[in-house]
């Protein structure tokens, strides 16, 4: 047996077709099958001397496992043969196209696209996918892996044999594909990779649509996408939705736990049917604009919440197909709901199943770790150097918006790509060409894919969690931007939380930490978030991070949420918060629904509705959230009081929404602020209300202003704020 028969044998050969299939020309053709589990093979034939079709039996070359067959004049192929043959040690018979017949399928210009890193639909030929090829059903694989011996697809359709099922070699481009007729949806199947070190790794596909349920990390085919949309009206006014001068008020939640029907960590999952006919009526009664969900791509940890993925391109199994999760958008869209998802570009975890030393070597990640490891998170950063790599991560995103018409994606973690330093000490980390801690790379990575997405896809938004000073994450990147549309303000987030976990006392020490916000609230589009991470790992619900008694600590969060609203910038909450959970959030249960049976927790409930409502309806309170001609002082230094008063404009400043807050639990009578206009002021919230379990306190309607110049104002209105109380008061031309 010659050397190439051998390492066909071994499993080490880089081109099966230079052996298998059709080999030779002339009298010396013969044909070569590799059936290591054979007992017998048989070529199916139509014979030259016979109308009726004939097996041909093919001998097996001595001491292997590779069968070969003279081509007489009497036998007569087709393109594609068949073979049938007999399973070891059994009555089994198995009937195949033979795989090394087919010419390479994917295109010069798919190569050379993804090659450059600028292929946006590298996932339509990259991974799995069901094709038709000259009239032969079957599967055809395509995966990235360069500086390898051998790669091989293995299955339950192979015994997960190594040697059964090896790919071509697209040259230099590192791509390997196969076609293997007879494949379909639902068949499981990895890559094995043989390494230029001789290690023999598993790998699921890193392009996968659809996989396993943990612990299992099995890869499925999957069928073709022919899910019938029916939320075209929804696309058609998104693509025009002026979002920077209309509300959004997001809904952040974790689908696995919002609501549960078992307790138990590995059970009790709804399915996003189920979670389409409960959660959608509930966050539309909520009065929200668009919820956001964390990480729903395939993840092997639960207690990662998502943001460890090992799936890219597979939403998670824990709740359902790819198709039910279609459902779930699809009927968001149709009920007049945004969806945005949390996306996770800047790290990946180091399982040894999935994208972690792919090809036997840092591959997706740096091989140093000082450039190719986040300390925090024991996790590996993408080598967004890499073209492939890049494409990779781009082609994801899109992947997402079109194949799931997500409205938007939340980037997780952007502040770890920009630094090269991020979270590490000097020694620890490498700098750039110019000897700075920027990592040039991700800059330019995140630059290219908000150019893409937002190419591509007009409305579609893109928001990142940044929590440094990095100027202009918001702005175009023809301007010098990064290109999001929006950024979490995560100092807002910071200091104001810090300041209302401050017993009232000793508030007015810390004053500044409500105002320093208005220095640099429109340097960028915000986003106010009071997210899933304030509300865990020890930090307490927000609910218990108010101070003094219960009825403070209530009176405490209704104030903040109308701080919240009120404030300029587009709006966030997580689940559970909406009614003040007093319990942590856990990944592994339910939100605590029965507190909806008291009194104080439904009214947190309805006062977030009613902030919503109010914020959507009230052009004053959203138009210029991005503007600081959205936003008035009257009164930012009364510290000693803890009072805060300012005004929210719209365009023109045709309408004007009066915001009074008083961050201490006394009541404060006849307290005099001025006014823009002599008019009549009504009260449209008032925290205190009995509504939302108040006090009560407050104001009648019709406060008329007075001639009485007042904070700058020639108009002034004396009113008494409530105790630990915002009031929104609304103007009537008298």
């Amino acid at each position: 047996m010659n050397i190439e028969l051998q390492r066909i044998q071994q499993g080490t050969h880089h081109d099966p077709f230079q052996v298998l299939g059709v080999q030779g020309s002339g009298k010396n053709q013969r044909l070569r099958f590799f059936q290591p589990h054979a007992e017998t093979v048989e070529l199916l034939v139509k014979s030259i001397n016979s109308a009726s079709n004939e097996n041909k039996l093919i001998p097996r070359i001595p001491d292997s496992d590779i069968f070969e067959l003279p081509l007489t004049d009497d036998i007569k192929l087709d393109q594609h043969f068949t073979i049938r043959w007999q399973q070891k040690g059994t009555d089994n018979w198995h009937t195949i196209v033979s795989p090394y017949t087919f010419m390479p399928q994917t295109g010069e210009l798919d190569i050379h696209l993804f090659a450059e890193g600028k292929h946006h639909h590298a996932y339509r030929f990259m991974g799995a996918h069901l094709k038709t090829i000259d009239g032969i059903v079957g599967c055809l694989f395509c995966v990235w892996s360069p500086n390898v011996q051998r790669i091989s697809i293995i299955g339950d359709f192979n015994g997960w044999d190594g040697r059964c099922h090896p790919m071509r070699s697209l040259g230099e481009s590192g791509l390997w594909e196969l076609f293997i007729p007879g494949l379909q949806a639902g068949d499981s199947y990895k890559y094995e990779i043989l390494s230029q070190q001789n290690e023999i790794l598993t790998k699921t596909d890193p392009y996968a649509q659809s996989m396993a349920l943990r612990p299992d990390t099995v890869s499925y085919i999957t069928a073709e996408n022919i899910f019938s949309w029916q939320d075209q009206d929804w696309l058609e006014q998104r693509a025009e939705f002026d979002w920077q001068h209309q509300p959004m008020c997001i809904y952040e939640l974790h689908a696995g736990s919002w609501l549960r029907t078992d307790p138990n960590i590995n059970e009790g999952f709804l399915n996003w049917r189920e979670l389409a006919e409960k959660l959608i009526p509930y966050v539309l009664d909520l009065a929200y604009t668009h919820i956001e969900l964390m990480p729903i791509a395939e993840h092997p940890l639960d207690q990662s919440w998502g943001y460890q993925v090992t799936g890219f391109f597979a939403p998670t199994a824990r709740f359902g197909s790819a198709d039910d999760f279609r459902y779930f958008i699809d009927q968001c869209h149709q009920h007049g709901l945004g969806v945005f998802i949390d996306w996770v570009p800047a790290h990946f975890p180091k399982d040894d199943f999935a994208l972690a030393r792919f090809n036997g070597q840092a591959l997706y990640e740096h091989a140093d770790p000082k450039q190719g490891e986040h300390q925090d998170w024991g996790t590996l950063i993408f080598n967004y150097g890499r073209n492939e790599v890049r494409n990779f991560l781009i082609t994801n995103a899109v992947y997402w918006l079109e194949e799931f018409h997500i409205d938007g994606l939340r980037v997780d973690a952007v502040a770890s790509m920009l630094y090269l330093n991020y979270s590490r000490e000097e020694g620890e980390w490498i700098p750039n060409e110019f000897g700075g801690a920027e990592n040039l790379e991700a800059i330019q990575f995140l630059r290219e894919m908000n150019t893409t997405v937002h190419g591509l896809h007009a409305g579609v938004l893109t928001m990142a969690e940044e929590s440094t000073a990095w100027p202009m994450v918001s702005r175009p990147v023809e301007l010098g931007g990064l290109g999001f549309s929006m950024k979490w303000n995560m100092g807002w987030m910071n200091d104001n939380l810090s300041y209302i976990e401050t017993d009232p006392v000793y508030r007015q020490y810390h004053h500044n930490q409500l105002t320093f916000s208005q220095i640099y609230s429109y340097s960028e589009n915000f986003v106010l978030p009071l997210s899933h991470d304030e509300v865990v790992h020890g930090k307490r619900s927000l609910i218990e991070k108010m101070p003094g008694d219960n009825w403070q600590k209530f009176a405490n969060l209704r104030l903040f949420y109308a701080w919240q609203y009120a404030h300029p910038g587009k709006k966030l909450l997580f689940m559970g918060s909406e009614f003040a959970q007093w319990k942590e959030w856990n990944e592994a249960i339910s939100l605590d629904w029965a507190l909806l049976d008291v009194d104080t927790h439904q009214g947190i409930k309805q006062l977030v509705t009613d902030l919503n409502q109010l914020y959507r309806h009230e052009i004053a309170l959203h138009e210029l959230d991005f503007t600081e001609q959205g936003f008035q002082w009257i009164d930012c230094n009364d510290s000693s009081q803890s009072v805060l008063s300012f005004i929210r404009w719209s365009k023109e400043r045709k309408e004007h929404i009066v915001c009074i807050l008083n961050f201490t639990p006394v009541p404060r009578k006849n307290y005099r602020i001025g006014v823009p206009e002599k008019a009549q002021y009504n009260e449209i919230l008032n925290t205190d209300s009995s509504y939302y379990a108040g006090s009560n306190q407050g104001n009648q309607n019709n406060i008329e202003a007075e001639v009485e110049p007042w904070s700058g104002f020639e108009n002034s209105i004396s009113i008494n704020l409530p105790p630990l109380g915002a009031l929104f008061l609304k103007h009537k031309k008298l």
